[in-house]
């Protein structure tokens, strides 16, 4: 017997409807269904052998981080608009169970970015895992936050601009595409740095190789706030540093036959034939 958990807000009629007959489908066949997400907005995945997203790829990052710290593959159904990251759509769901309870399927296992905060007294602040980005941003319209890049311990240089954004392979074709960052297959274990609207000289986005370790430091006057895959963490007051390195554990991704990227990206951005 399988336990799949779903992983989607079910206060949308959709979600819901599609959530009610993916249940009754694998109860039928001697399966188990949940819902991971509680009424307490917590998650529970615990046991479950899949998580299924059901939303857009917001919904699917935030059910990466649930599912990531326990190994268990999601596969995402796209309720959204682009849907980048998802495999199926609604009206393939059982197709899409049913090959992976035969084990037509594959696991592809992509780099996730671990974020920790540091207060300016040196204690320990929110920790994050992230399948896209984690960013730095400003609070002050009309002005920029300063902040000092360090690359394994050594100082690298100080930005200057709205914000500054750490990326993984697989988040440079979110928010690092609309800052101009450079696309990476998403097989690439990298971190990519790239400055948002800088207001200096260096404006250049940076590859890094994953074992590389980057701390960066909030510089007076202005605090700026941390932004994990599309989410707010917290508050960043000037001497607050945030450190990044590749997470202890891959996110694992549900795919039916081979993940051609280059299709996906010339489908999803509608790029025109030579």
């Amino acid at each position: 017997m399988t336990l799949v958990a779903f992983y989607g807000r079910s206060d949308r009629d959709e979600v819901a409807g599609l959530e009610a007959r993916a249940t009754r489908w694998l109860e039928e066949r001697g399966h188990r269904a949940i819902a991971a997400l509680r009424p307490d907005g917590s998650v529970s995945v615990d046991g479950a052998d899949l998580l299924v997203s059901l939303g857009g790829d917001g919904t699917l990052l935030r059910a990466v981080e649930s599912a990531s710290t326990a190994g268990i593959p999601v596969l995402g159904v796209n309720i959204g608009r682009l849907g980048f990251l998802t495999q199926v759509e609604p009206a393939g769901l059982e197709a899409a169970l049913e090959g992976f309870l035969a084990g037509k399927h594959q696991v592809e296992e992509r780099m996730t970015l671990h974020v920790a905060v540091e207060h300016p007294d040196g204690r320990a602040g929110p920790e994050r895992t992230a399948l896209n980005e984690a960013s730095i941003e400003k609070t002050v319209p009309g002005h920029t936050v300063r902040i000092g890049a360090s690359i394994d311990g050594r100082p690298f240089v100080t930005y200057a601009g709205d914000g500054l954004l750490v990326a993984t392979a697989t988040g440079s074709t979110a928010y690092n595409l609309s800052a101009r960052g450079p696309i990476l297959s998403p097989q690439l274990r990298a971190l990519v740095l790239t400055p948002v609207s800088p207001h200096m000289l260096f404006d250049r986005p940076l590859v890094l190789d994953p074992t590389e370790r980057v701390r960066l430091d909030i510089l007076e006057p202005r605090s700026a706030v941390l932004v994990v895959d599309g989410a707010t963490v917290t508050t960043l007051e000037p001497g607050s540093a945030v450190h990044y390195r590749e997470g202890d554990r891959p996110a694992r991704m549900v795919t039916f036959g081979p993940n051609n990227f280059h299709a996906i990206l010339r489908a999803k951005f509608h790029l025109a034939d030579r």
